[in-house]
């Protein structure tokens, strides 16, 4: 479907602590007198298991906004779970409600199908490494389900909720305000907890709301933020913000040429390279830096610059959204803007943010 999975590393901390709590943990109070062996492949099954699940969890996320029209670049899994990486919001509450519904709806199918199979492996007497991974995979799947219910943004629940409050008000800057809302307090209720947990001896029960707590906080304003900028770029194309007509150079011009008519006269800190009336490439404050100053004069563009065949370009029709999205993913600060072959301006990260500044002072988003 042309979504990347990743795994961050912190994943493994969930494998290991998932695969040793069952192993040394659950299974040896529910499964009695088996060998250690035993109870660490149901451990290391369980843990593949929770894998499984909010990998599916995710997928189904990414399936429903595909279907609408939504780019998903990759999925990645991490310490508090998964991420599907939809690139942009939903156009309308429906398809928010959809997309929001469709990741604990997919748990719930797959707790009553591990519920199916522990019931079966239970009536047929089979053997505890059939039966305990079942089990573990119908309780796994039937919190994350209720778990990503909570009504705090930008966890299902939460977006649940706003696109309810969306649909009232026709306002996702406000609703999406009112859901971060809900979700601080949320997170101030299992940070609350946690330190009382911490304060009567449970440690890791206390750091892991305290975790939780902190994630629900920092995910739902980076969300926020996230909503106010799409909502400041809706209708800005790159042609509104890029700037034209640019400093352009020749791949034969030595650094020091480069620096005197295009670095000291304008604001840029890149600049593409044509050669008769064809982009080659880019050189950036960056590029020259890797060079001795007192090489600057020898040393011509086309040894340092970045070649077209690395580039990253932009249309003057495309949103502005979408520069802003591929230069944060490629951590970039420009784009060069072509109309078919032809190089018509340069759009840099400082353009943008002026964009959406100026945008959301005066429209009091």
């Amino acid at each position: 479907m042309g979504i990347e999975i990743k795994l961050h590393y912190t994943w493994l901390i969930v494998f290991l602590l998932v695969a040793w709590s069952v192993a040394f943990g659950y299974a040896p109070l529910q499964y009695l007198n088996l060998s250690s062996l035993f109870y660490i492949v149901i451990g290391v099954t369980t843990a593949f298991i929770v894998f499984f699940s909010v990998l599916i969890h995710e997928l189904f996320h990414s399936i429903i906004a595909k279907r609408k029209g939504l780019s998903v670049p990759g999925i990645t899994l991490f310490l508090f779970g998964g991420v599907a990486e939809i690139a942009e919001e939903p156009k309308n509450p429906i398809v928010e409600f959809k997309m929001a519904a469709a990741g604990p709806l997919s748990s719930l199918m797959l707790a009553a199908l591990f519920a199916l199979g522990w019931f079966l492996s239970r009536f047929f007497n089979l053997s505890p490494l059939i039966k305990a991974p079942l089990q573990y995979g119908f309780t796994i799947n039937l919190m994350l389900a209720l778990f990503n219910l909570i009504p705090a943004f930008p966890m299902d629940g939460g977006r649940i909720f706003r696109a309810i409050i969306w649909k009232k008000t026709n306002d996702i800057v406000k609703a999406t305000k009112i859901s971060a809302l809900i979700a601080e307090g949320f997170s101030y209720v299992f940070m609350g907890f946690g330190f009382i947990l911490l304060f009567f001896g449970f440690l890791m029960n206390g750091l892991w709301l305290i975790f939780i707590g902190w994630f629900l906080k920092s995910g739902a304003e980076t969300s926020l933020r996230q909503t106010i900028i799409a909502q400041a770029l809706e209708k800005v194309k790159v042609k509104d913000i890029m700037s034209a007509p640019v400093c352009t150079v020749n791949s034969s011009n030595s650094l020091i040429e480069v620096i005197e008519n295009c670095f000291y006269k304008y604001k840029h800190g890149g600049f593409p390279v044509v050669d008769n009336g064809e982009l080659k490439g880019i050189v950036t404050l960056e590029d020259l830096r890797k060079v001795p100053r007192e090489s600057w004069a020898e040393t011509q563009v086309k040894q340092v610059m970045t070649p077209i065949e690395k580039l990253l370009t932009i249309k003057p029709e495309d949103p502005a959204l979408e520069a802003l999205i591929k230069m944060s993913a490629f951590k970039i600060g420009r784009l060069p803007v072509m109309d078919g072959k032809n190089l018509v301006g340069i759009v840099t990260r400082s353009d943008v943010i002026h964009a959406i500044r100026t945008r959301i002072e005066l429209s009091g988003i």
